[in-house]
C-alpha cells in the first residue's frame, strides 16, 4: 500500500504515458479493419479514409467508448484475489507492462504491414503477467481457451459469408447479360441488408455504453426500420446514376462499380464509429484500472467508472496512430491480399458486419480484424485461389499465432523490470 501512495503520482504518468502508446498502436494496426477495403476498392483515397476515420473513430472511442468498462481486462484476471488485494501495486505493475507489451508488439506488427488483433494483443499481455507474475491460478484460462478458438472461426465465418455475397452479387448482377440494369433491380436489397447489419454493428458495439439500453431483440426491430429507410434513400439515389457508356467501353463494369462505391463510404463511415467505440477499451481498460487503484489508495474493484479525460487519451491515441501509421496495414488490407474492386470490398465489409452480428447475439468472441481479413479472403476465393497471395496470407496467419505470446513475453519482461525499479 506504501508503494502506491510513494509513486501514486509517477505511476498515473507512466498509465498515461503507455495508455496513448497502446492507443497508438490500435490506431495505427486495427484501422485496417474499417478502411483498408474502402481504399483498396478505390472508393476512397488514403486522404480520405484518413479523414473519415479521424472523425468517426474519435466520434466513437470519445462518445461511445464506455463511460463503464471492465478494468481487469475480459474478466481474465479475479481481483478478489487475497493476493492482490493485500498487493495492489503488483495490479498496477501488471497492466502498465500490459500497455506497454502490447503496444510494443502492435508497434512490430505494424511496421511489417501485419494486421493483427488489438485484443489478443492486450489479453496475451495480461495472461503473461498474471499468470508469471503473480499465479497461474489467476487466469481464467477458459476465456483464454475461447479466444484460441476464435482465430478459427472467425476467418472461417466471415469468409465464408463473403464467399456466398460475392457469388450472388456475380450471379445477380456481374455475370448478367446487362449488369447495369440488374444493378439498379437489385441493389436495393443489397442496400437493405447493409442498412440492417451496420445499424446492429453501431448499436450493439457501439452505443451499448452511452445510456441506451437497447437489447437485442430492440436493436434488431430498430435496425430493421433503419435497413428499409436506407432501401427508400437508396432508390432514390439509383435513380439518378446514369450509365456511362464511354466510361464502360473502357472497363465494362466501370458504371455498376461507381453504385457499390457509394456503398463503401456508408460502410466505411458505420465501421470506423463502432471501431472506435469498441476499441479503445484494450488502451483505457488497463489504464483506467491502474487509475482506480492509485486514486482509492490501493482498493482493487473489478469495475469502475472511466474518466472522460481517460477516454479522451485513448480517442486521440487512434488517431494519432491512425494518421501516422495507418497506411501500412490498410495497404496490407486493401491490395496485398487480393485485388478489391468496390464490389468485392462491399462483399467483405458486409460479411464481415454480419459476423460481428452474428457473433454478439450467440456471445461467441472474435476478432474484428481476424473476421475482415478472412472476408477478404472469401471473396477473392470466389474468383479462385489464383486471386489469393498466399505469401501475405500465411505470413498474416503467423502473425496472428504469435500475437498472444508475444505479448505475454513482453509484458513478464516489463513486469519484472517494474517490480525491479520500484519495489
Amino acid at each position: 500500500m506504501s508503494i502506491i501512495a510513494e509513486y501514486g503520482t509517477v505511476f498515473l504518468i507512466l498509465a498515461c504515458l503507455f495508455g496513448f502508446f497502446m492507443a497508438w498502436g490500435v490506431g495505427a494496426n486495427d484501422v485496417a479493419n474499417a478502411m483498408g477495403t474502402s481504399v483498396g476498392s478505390g472508393a476512397l483515397t488514403v486522404k480520405q479514409a484518413i479523414c473519415i476515420a479521424i472523425l468517426l473513430e474519435f466520434t466513437g472511442a470519445y462518445l461511445a467508448g464506455g463511460s463503464v468498462t471492465e478494468t481487469i481486462r475480459k474478466g481474465i484476471i479475479d481481483p478478489s484475489l487475497p493476493l492482490l488485494a493485500e498487493n495492489p501495486n503488483l495490479l498496477v505493475y501488471g497492466m502498465l507492462a500490459s500497455l506497454l507489451a502490447a503496444g510494443t508488439w502492435l508497434l512490430v506488427a505494424t511496421h511489417y504491414g501485419w494486421p493483427v488483433s488489438t485484443t489478443h494483443s492486450i489479453v496475451g499481455a495480461i495472461v503473461g503477467f498474471a499468470a508469471v507474475g503473480i499465479s497461474a491460478d489467476t487466469v481464467s484460462w477458459g476465456k483464454v481457451a475461447a479466444i484460441v478458438g476464435s482465430w478459427v472461426v472467425s476467418p472461417l465465418m466471415s469468409g465464408l459469408f463473403a464467399f456466398l455475397i460475392f457469388v450472388s452479387v456475380q450471379k445477380l448482377i456481374l455475370d448478367t447479360e446487362n449488369p447495369f440494369r440488374n444493378a439498379k433491380r437489385y441493389m436495393p436489397l443489397y442496400m437493405f441488408l447493409v442498412g440492417f447489419m451496420m445499424s446492429m454493428v453501431t448499436l450493439i458495439k457501439g452505443l451499448k455504453h452511452i445510456g441506451l439500453p437497447l437489447d437485442y431483440a430492440e436493436s434488431t426491430v430498430l435496425s430493421l426500420i433503419i435497413g428499409l429507410v436506407i432501401m427508400f434513400i437508396g432508390q432514390m439515389a439509383l435513380a439518378k446514376i446514369k450509365e456511362d457508356i464511354q466510361a464502360d467501353m473502357s472497363f465494362h463494369f466501370s458504371s455498376v462499380e461507381k453504385v457499390f462505391g457509394v456503398m463503401m463510404i456508408f460502410t466505411a463511415c458505420s465501421m470506423a464509429f463502432a471501431h472506435g467505440s469498441n476499441d479503445v477499451a484494450n488502451a483505457v481498460g488497463p489504464l483506467a484500472a491502474v487509475v482506480s487503484v492509485v486514486i482509492s489508495g490501493g482498493e482493487i474493484v473489478g469495475k469502475s467508472s472511466v474518466p472522460p479525460w481517460v477516454l479522451l487519451v485513448g480517442a486521440v491515441g487512434i488517431v494519432a496512430g491512425l494518421a501516422t501509421w495507418g497506411y501500412k496495414v490498410m495497404a496490407t488490407i486493401g491490395s496485398h491480399i487480393t485485388e478489391l474492386t468496390p464490389s468485392r470490398g462491399f462483399a467483405a465489409e458486409l460479411a464481415a458486419a454480419s459476423t460481428v452480428v452474428m457473433a454478439s447475439g450467440t456471445g461467441l468472441p472474435i476478432s474484428t480484424t481476424h473476421t475482415l481479413v478472412g472476408a477478404v479472403l472469401g471473396v477473392g476465393l470466389a474468383r479462385g485461389i489464383g486471386a489469393l497471395n498466399l505469401r501475405v496470407i500465411s505470413t498474416i496467419f503467423m502473425s496472428w499465432l504469435v500475437t498472444l505470446p508475444a505479448g505475454a513475453i513482453l509484458a513478464i519482461i516489463f513486469f519484472h523490470c517494474l517490480k525491479l525499479i520500484f519495489g
